[in-house]
């Protein structure tokens, strides 16, 4: 056979075509891919369109904005430390160590994840509230009343942030070879000791991604912020609170705040490029 044949033997006939257009791909998934598309991004555009951007320094630099924007910087940050805090040595807990119901702590551990953020919100209440089953130990003995104040709004973001987190490194542990760990421990290194000098620095770009995402979804935290620590400026009033409520009485304020809140979104991709945004090859 020639290799004008055996071109012609692999070369697809113009009627295998029909049907076909970008990259090759069928008219009937194209079609509904670009609507999809569409869907997803016509509502952006729209915020880019209908922003004032005239007035928007002027919207930014309000005392009001600047209230939202800087109580949501900082709580979000506390969330995400929380997170860290409590997140990492869980997630540990999950991938190298095996006991009874593993998979049924798991499954809880991801629950806010799906959980509705206002029934969140109830339950923070009904565990940590001045009458709640923990809180109302905190308020007798510690003084401590964690609804409607700052702190309930870090426990708030902490509580749905949270699950972002230890999934991220959970799987990076899993994908960590561990027998890293085992050597240091045969050289005479404590499990914390490996854990501290050996297993951190190996994971320690999942555990970047993790607080990224962590970070971005408590900043983003609206149904069990207002339901557990209440809408009051400057004390627990955060960005997306702010957003609902300028959205009734001062429209441009909240279209500020929303790009504030869409800049942080992109700044999060573009942060996580190298995780989800690149196709492998």
């Amino acid at each position: 056979m020639t290799k004008t044949d055996e071109a012609r033997a692999v070369t697809p006939k113009n009627g295998s075509r029909r049907g076909r257009a970008l990259g090759g791909a069928p008219l009937p998934l194209l079609i509904p891919a670009l609507v999809g598309l569409a869907f997803l991004l016509l509502p952006l555009l729209a915020l880019l369109i209908r922003a004032p951007w005239r007035s928007l320094p002027d919207q930014l630099t309000s005392a009001e904005v600047w209230q939202a924007l800087q109580l949501s910087l900082v709580s979000a940050t506390a969330a995400t430390a929380v997170s860290l805090v409590l997140g990492v040595p869980l997630a540990w807990l999950l991938a190298r160590t095996d006991f009874p119901g593993r998979g049924f702590v798991r499954a809880l551990v991801t629950l806010p994840l799906v959980l509705p953020p206002v029934v969140g919100g109830v339950a923070l209440l009904l565990a940590l509230g001045r009458n709640g089953v923990v809180g109302q130990w905190l308020d007798s003995w510690f003084g401590v009343t964690l609804p409607f104040s700052t702190a309930g709004v870090v426990v708030a973001e902490a509580f749905v942030a949270m699950p972002f987190l230890v999934i991220s490194v959970e799987g990076t542990l899993r994908a960590a070879d561990p027998r890293y760990e085992e050597a240091a421990t045969t050289l005479g290194a404590s499990r914390f000791t490996a854990f501290r000098r050996v297993t951190l620095p190996l994971i320690a770009p999942g555990i970047a991604a993790g607080a990224v995402l962590a970070w971005a979804r408590a900043l983003g935290e609206f149904g069990a912020t207002i339901t557990f620590a209440g809408n009051f400026p400057g004390r627990t009033q955060t960005m997306p609170l702010a957003v609902y409520l300028a959205l009734q009485n001062d429209p441009a304020a909240a279209i500020a705040l929303s790009l504030v809140l869409l800049a942080v979104s992109i700044a999060v991709l573009a942060g996580l490029r190298d995780r989800w945004m690149t196709a492998s090859r």
